[in-house]
This record gives structure tokens, sequence and C-alpha cells, in this order.
């Protein structure tokens, strides 16, 4: 072998060297997917297995982990000393502990409901089962169970909620915000508009919705009930325009040189768009859909007490209306459940956000 052969076998990486550096690529993203889903302390637990830096990793598991618990843990033994020494129609104050035994109570509620509906079903199959056997040409029912929501069927259906008046709220606002942007006298016609209709509550909308939907939507056979569709498209209402008009900021606020290269190379209108103008203003373009699932997660709660659309909205206003001992608790439980899937949809949206536009920023 040739000196020169030799020299380039000892520069090529050995088998334990490439191993060791693709094991610290999938370290590296998967600390990056950590951080971002707010899971930053772990990913200092996994760099301190490492080996890497152990002082910095548990200073930073230290602010990450253990300081806030013991801001929890500092809140709760609060919460526990000063919550039986507030008197309200309902009783006390509940704390942690009767709170959690009602998410308890909650819970089994959820299951009985599911055996129930799973009882129902099997009897239905071998109802008709048995009418199938004696009368093959019979027509039979198959009826679905109307056994009243569980508190976990009504998370569903607020979620369900929210995702259809985010994503009619997307539809309208991304294509406007884009023209807004793109365009001054476009900019200069739509906002009044939107300065105007931007600070209206939920609470005046409602009604409006309530009357155009019950004249407008009128099927023997609808796919959504109506108190559905009044709660959805109040989100949508409320929650468009940060999209709205963080679209149209990112998007007018993108570099020119980048509108003038397009012009050289007589770009078409959309591809320039999906070339040039969206990849540039993602991250506002992300930052508006954050903060409009946000504002529609919390108009949502006020859009199903009134319109009565089953959900946590009207799950909060049923145990007010109940007045029983253990309401007062159970509201506590979906205040709660509120804001523990609030922040657990803005981690949605901030995870995609950096899959799309390559940032950390949190």
């Amino acid at each position: 072998m040739s000196a020169q052969a030799k020299a380039i076998e000892q520069d090529r990486p050995s088998a334990w060297t490439r191993q060791l550096r693709a094991a610290g690529y999938v370290l590296d993203r998967a600390v990056r997917v950590l951080d971002v889903i707010g899971l930053g302390w772990l990913a200092s637990f996994i760099r301190l297995g490492a080996g890497d830096n152990p002082r910095d990793q548990l200073k930073n598991i230290w602010h990450q982990l253990g300081i806030p618990l013991m801001s929890i843990v500092l809140f709760l033994s609060l919460w526990g000393e000063l919550a039986p020494k507030v008197h309200t129609s309902l009783g006390q104050i509940p704390g942690p502990a009767q709170v959690w035994a009602q998410a308890e109570v909650l819970w089994e509620d959820h299951l009985q409901q599911r055996q129930k509906a799973a009882a129902f079903y099997e009897r239905q199959e071998t109802r008709n089962a048995a009418i199938l056997a004696s009368d093959p040409g019979a027509k039979v029912k198959l009826r679905g169970y109307t056994g009243k929501p569980s508190y976990i069927d009504q998370i569903f259906t607020s979620l369900l909620t929210v995702f259809v008046g985010f994503l009619l709220a997307t539809l309208v606002a991304l294509p406007l915000g884009i023209l807004c942007g793109l365009s001054a006298t476009v900019n200069a016609a739509f906002n009044p508009l939107i300065q105007v209709f931007k600070p209206v509550s939920p609470l005046a909308w409602l009604p409006i919705v309530t009357m155009i939907v019950s004249a407008l939507y009128v099927s023997d056979n609808p796919m959504f009930s109506k108190s559905f569709l009044n709660s959805a498209i109040t989100v949508t209402l409320c929650s468009l325009w940060p999209t709205l008009i963080n679209t149209s900021l990112g998007v007018a606020s993108i570099d020119r040189d980048l509108i003038n290269v397009g012009k050289v190379l007589r770009l078409a209108w959309l591809t320039k768009l999906f070339k040039l103008v969206l990849p540039s203003s993602l991250p506002l373009i992300f930052t508006g859909l954050r903060l409009s699932l946000g504002v529609g997660w919390m108009v949502l709660i006020a859009a199903e007490m009134l319109a009565q659309n089953p959900g946590l909205g009207k799950f909060v206003w049923d145990e007010f209306q109940n007045g029983s001992s253990d309401s007062l608790a159970r509201i506590m439980v979906a205040v709660f459940t509120i804001g523990i899937i609030g922040f657990l949809l803005d981690r949605v949206m901030l995870t995609l956000q950096s899959l799309f536009t390559y940032t950390d920023q949190q």
C-alpha cells in the first residue's frame, strides 16, 4: 500500500467513530424536539447521562424542573390552607383533595357510560340478529346511544368544536392576510373593517350567528347540530384576526430583494407565492396561528355556555346551575382541564412551527 493510501486510510473514520457521530446526531435531534415541546428538563437529563457538562445540566434541571415543582407545591399548599376559609353559596371553596376526588368521580362516570353504551349496542345487535333469523328480508333499525355525554365526551366535543372553528378561521385569514400583505390597496380597504370587528366579544357575535344559522341551516337530516355550528362559527369570528394580522405583517415585511428576484426571473404568481413569499413569512404566520388557537379556545367556553352546545362550557354552566355541594369542585376540575388543554394545544402549534420554520423560538 502506498504512503498516500495509508494516509487516506488513517484519516477515514472508524466504524466506532461513525456510530458515535450518528448517536450524537440522534441525541441532538431528540434534545431539540424535547426543548420545543416544553420538556427541556428531560433533555437536560439526557445530556447529563451522556456526560455533557454535568454542572450546567444540573443547573438547567433545577431551573426547568426544580423551581416549577416548588412553585406548584407552594400553590397547592396555599390553596389547601386558604380554601376552607372561604364560604360561598355552594359551600366552602374545595381544596386540592376535593377537586382530585371529583376528577376521579368524573372518570368513573365516563367508564360507566361506556359500559352502558356497549350494553345498549350489544342488546341491539342481539335483537336485530333475532329479527333477521326469523325473517331474513326484514329491515332492522340501527339506533345510536342517546345517554348523557360523560365529562370525557364533552372534552372531545369541545376539541372538535375549536378545531372546526380554527380551521374555518385559518381558511379565511390566510388568503386574506396574504392579499393584504402583498397589496397596499387591499390592506387599506380591509384595515378599517379589521380594526372595528377585531375587539368584538363572542357574547355579541353569538346572537347574530344563532339567528343566521337558524335561518339558513335547514335540513331534515343535518350533519351537525345548530348549537355546534353556533359555537364553531363564533370561534371562527373571534379567532381569525390574529392570523390575518400576523400573516399580513409577515408577507409585507419580507425582503424586497426576494420580490425583485421573482420579477427578474419572471416567476408565475403562484410560484412566487409558494417559493418566496410564504417561506419567508412562515414564522409570523405561525405566531398568528398560535394566537388564534389560544383565542379560539378561550372563546369556546363562553360560546358553549350560551349556545348550550355539549362541551366544557356547557358542563361548567350546568354544574353552576346544579348548585350541589360537589359542583364547585367539578367546575374547578373543568378550569384545570381547560388550562392544561390550552397549554397542550399551544405546544402542538409550537412543534409544528419548529418543523416548518426551522426555528427554536418558544
